[in-house]
């Protein structure tokens, strides 16, 4: 398969936009469903965790179907 060309991944300066994105909506989820400020952090620092999980997950199935195409 001469023709085919593989695409190229996507920046690391983009992935500088997923660090505020993360933090932001995990202090807000968790800020939502607490009033002391260590708890809020606690949240957030699992909310973090679950939702970097979770976009990790996606990438691995993303990269498997890629590399199998």
């Amino acid at each position: 398969m001469e023709g085919k060309q593989r695409m190229l991944p996507i920046s690391l300066t983009y992935m500088l936009y997923y660090f505020p994105l993360i933090i932001a909506i995990a202090i807000v989820f968790g800020a939502t469903r607490h009033e002391s400020i260590e708890m809020i952090q606690f949240h957030a620092w699992q909310t973090g965790k679950w939702i970097t999980g979770f976009m990790g997950v996606i990438f691995i199935v993303l990269y498997v179907i890629g590399w199998i195409t």
